[in-house]
């Protein structure tokens, strides 16, 4: 599987988790050098807290498109160390 924005190629992995439709990446898989921290956090109430990156891809912000879960609650435990993307990042094999 690929995460691709704006032709970049942000994430690449055989092995993704897939929870509720979303592609979680090994974090090791991620091209570190297209994220920025964000301090945006939200609560799912299964998961817990999630954590956000905003993508960096040549100047061109895409605002918190990427979250993990740092400290996932124990029935989310297989996405820890993981990480996905939205807002416009097209997840394709």
């Amino acid at each position: 599987m690929k995460a691709v924005w704006k032709g970049r190629v942000i994430a690449e992995s055989p092995e993704t988790v897939i929870v509720e439709g979303n592609h979680y990446f090994p974090r090791e898989s991620v091209n570190a050098a297209l994220l920025e921290p964000s301090s945006h956090t939200s609560v799912c109430p299964w998961k817990g807290r999630a954590n956000y990156y905003t993508l960096n891809v040549n100047g061109e912000r895409n605002v918190n498109a990427a979250w993990y879960y740092d400290n996932p609650n124990d029935a989310a435990k297989q996405i820890k160390g993981r990480v996905a993307f939205w807002k416009g990042v097209s997840v394709i094999a």
